[in-house]
């Protein structure tokens, strides 16, 4: 595999962002590392894991938008691989840009490397700065109580965080569910140590079959649906906030469902559901859980 693979280099001479003559844009994402970071994802996501990503179409191709997203696997495996499939398989190429966990920034030349691939601590003002900027952000409002997810659970879903749908509503962004299938086959966790995530600085370390968190070759698939917009301004009440949660919650489930019976049957031409069948529930008021 070469070291810059020439159609990914190709790939980010098409990148709409205001990058200056030495290949770096207003937030210091650098052309260079583009190459180096999408020709290693590349390897991954085309030979190793071989995803095929689906309503790529779904995803605006310019302006504002919010990726929303599943975990799959004991590392944030989805993410990458959600943010190869807009690099390299949609045209024209989209990056992009994730709120990295807190504890990867204090993590040595990780900082660095995560800020020039557009991926930056998840502080609320980053974020708000991203959309109105009209860049992509891609958001996991499970957090890390999603990569925790055990093998058994691999296809559900856990509690959302309400952040993401103020963030979307007070910046007039629309959200795109997506889903993310297979992570857990390619990295399936049987435990967690917690006590050794505490000793080196993260929320946990997975254990696998084979000890290390490594992913096996795996068919994987990305699942993005229509796009949903919310009326609101970010100020409404929880009540109905939550209610939003749910629905988008809802929307990732059902596609999570569908990708998992396509697997299942080994049919992945089926058209993507559109989410109107999709049933929510609507919490009381003062039901925050």
């Amino acid at each position: 595999m070469p070291l810059i693979d020439p159609e990914v280099a190709a790939k980010i001479e098409r990148l709409e962002l205001p990058f200056n003559r030495y290949g770096l844009d207003p937030y210091g994402i650098d052309k260079g590392y583009l190459r180096g970071f999408f020709s290693f994802l590349n390897f991954f996501y085309s030979k190793w894991l071989t995803v095929d990503a689906y309503g790529l179409e779904n995803v605006p191709d310019r302006g504002r938008t919010m990726i929303v997203g599943n975990h799959s696997g004991g590392i944030a495996l989805d993410g990458g691989m959600i943010i190869a499939s807009l690099m390299l398989d949609k045209s024209p190429p989209r990056l992009a840009q994730g709120m990295a966990e807190i504890f990867l920034n204090s993590t040595p030349f990780a900082s660095t490397i995560l800020s020039r691939v557009g991926q930056f601590t998840g502080l609320p003002e980053h974020a708000v700065r991203l959309l109105e900027d009209d860049r992509l952000l891609m958001v996991f409002p499970e957090g890390a109580r999603g990569t925790a997810k055990l093998y058994p659970q691999r296809n559900s879903l856990v509690r959302f965080g309400t952040g993401f749908i103020r963030l979307a509503l007070q910046t007039g962004t629309p959200i795109v569910p997506t889903a993310f299938i297979g992570g857990g086959e390619a990295i399936p966790t049987v435990a967690n140590l917690y006590r050794l995530g505490k000793l080196v600085g993260a929320p946990y370390v997975p254990v696998t079959p084979w000890i290390a968190p490594l992913p096996r070759p795996t068919r994987c698939q990305i699942y993005y649906g229509p796009p949903m917009t919310f009326e609101g301004d970010g100020s409404e009440e929880d009540a109905l906030i939550m209610e939003y949660v749910e629905q988008v919650k809802a929307r990732i489930g059902e596609l999570i469902e569908f990708g998992v019976e396509n697997r299942r049957r080994n049919d992945f031409g089926r058209p993507i559901p559109d989410g109107s069948d999709v049933q929510t529930s609507i919490p009381a008021a003062g039901d925050h859980s």
